[in-house]
């Protein structure tokens, strides 16, 4: 484009990326929990994956960089917390998948670490975003584990969490508010 006074503008091409366009579900829930404890509606919390650090380059302690690690044991699922006196554990994942979600994602120890959870009076679940199709549902731990013992796949279909698990509605304000479902489920209880 030419502008007056001889002065030339050369046209800016943008390079626009639509990877990470959204959100993706960890972020979303950790805003979310951000919100909870903001407000003392709840405390909870993304657990740390458990690492053993090797070795370390110090160049500085500012700017010490891990050089090799690795993980000491299983992680067992990403989040735990309280929730009006009770204890609540649950797993999150993501699956590009529009028919259903590949068991090959919940890792046994993290089932059977639900499983214990429930054993012992807490409340469990897993929260799972179909992302292709923008959907996000919670399911009960009692249920995943009903699936598992019912049926003989390697995935649970999306029929599945649309029948007897609950959408989770996209909101500003928490974003992903599963807590809301918690108090569907539990009712008077908590």
């Amino acid at each position: 484009m030419n502008y007056p006074n001889g002065i030339k503008k050369r046209k800016t091409i943008h390079n626009i990326s639509y990877k990470n366009r959204g959100m993706n579900l960890e972020s979303d829930l950790n805003i979310t929990n951000e919100y909870y404890r903001n407000i003392d509606r709840a405390y909870i919390y993304k657990k740390p994956t458990p690492i053993k650090i090797v070795k370390v380059d110090y160049e500085s302690r500012h700017l010490a960089t891990i050089k090799e690690a690795y993980f000491q044991e299983p992680s067992t699922t990403d989040y735990n917390g309280i929730y009006k006196g009770q204890y609540i554990d649950f797993e999150a994942k993501e699956t590009k998948s529009i028919t259903s979600f590949s068991l090959s994602n919940i890792h046994k120890h993290q089932i059977t670490h639900l499983k214990n959870m429930l054993n012992h009076g807490g409340i469990a679940f897993l929260i799972v975003r179909f992302v292709r199709l923008d959907e996000t549902y919670l399911l009960e731990a009692k249920k995943l584990l009903t699936f598992l013992e019912k049926y003989d796949r390697k995935s649970i279909p999306l029929s599945y969490f649309q029948k007897s698990g609950y959408l989770i509605k996209y909101k500003i304000n928490p974003r992903i508010d599963y807590l809301e479902i918690i108090d569907q489920i539990y009712g008077g209880i908590l």
